[in-house]
């Protein structure tokens, strides 16, 4: 049987692998990937898939070569992947319309945010924060893709029950915060972000994680048609960036 060979890339994570722990093939900062393939593209239109929301995730986990346990990627370091992804399968130019009007940006041009690295304890993936109202200390830790996973399914599970309310961002913070002044107990974090969790303390740590969470800065500069500049726009990641043709 032949064997063929495949072309690949090292995607350098935005987290430079100074997040997981130790011995972990993420802590190495970089993740193999391979070039997009006529099955990944089998992915991409996979309708199951596409109704699951999962299609994105199916297709990164087809690509990636090196052998990590998906679930423990940030989600920051995931948004790495998916924008390497992209480019291997369709290119570096990444077309859209914005106010109405088509604008293209390089992917390739994007840089990491910059997240002071000082905050960080090697090997951990948790941080410290003084409620500044309350003077509560918590600690928390950035999102995985495995607790998206859980946060989705919970999320899922409260829309049966009290149909369109959906207590969303308070549901995100009892998977961020690991404890409340030394108290781990799920039930007693729960209980503290349902009934104590002032909503100044909760913008302020809100600020505070986006401070500390490494990931690619997505904004562009948008110049119209008319010459009207607009600085720090969110790159929109619409249904044409996986599917061009779209």
């Amino acid at each position: 049987m032949s064997e063929f060979k495949l072309p690949t890339e090292e995607v350098t994570l935005p987290s430079k692998g100074l997040l997981y722990p130790e011995g972990s093939e993420l802590a190495k900062g970089v993740v193999e990937i391979k070039y997009m393939t006529a099955k990944e593209e089998d992915i991409l239109t996979n309708q199951n898939y596409i109704r699951q929301g999962i299609v994105i995730d199916k297709l990164l986990q087809s690509m990636v070569l090196t052998p990590i346990n998906y679930d423990d990627l940030l989600i920051s370091d995931k948004d790495a992947l998916m924008i390497a992804a992209r480019i291997l399968g369709y290119g570096e130019n990444y077309e859209f319309n914005y106010m109405g009007e088509p604008t293209s940006v390089n992917l390739t041009e994007l840089k990491d945010k910059s997240f002071d690295e000082t905050l960080i304890t090697p090997g951990s993936n948790e941080f410290t924060f003084t409620l500044p109202h309350s003077e509560n200390v918590v600690t928390f830790k950035l999102l995985t893709h495995g607790d998206e996973k859980k946060i989705d399914k919970e999320l899922e599970g409260l829309k049966k029950i009290s149909g369109k309310n959906i207590p969303e961002m308070s549901t995100r913070l009892k998977y961020i915060i690991t404890s409340i002044n030394g108290d781990r107990d799920q039930k007693s974090i729960r209980e503290f972000i349902d009934g104590y969790f002032l909503a100044k303390d909760s913008r302020s740590l809100r600020e505070y994680i986006n401070k500390v969470t490494p990931g690619i800065d997505l904004k562009f500069t948008f110049v119209s048609e008319s010459g009207d500049v607009q600085e720090d726009v969110t790159i929109p990641i619409g249904v044409n960036f996986f599917w061009p043709e779209s």
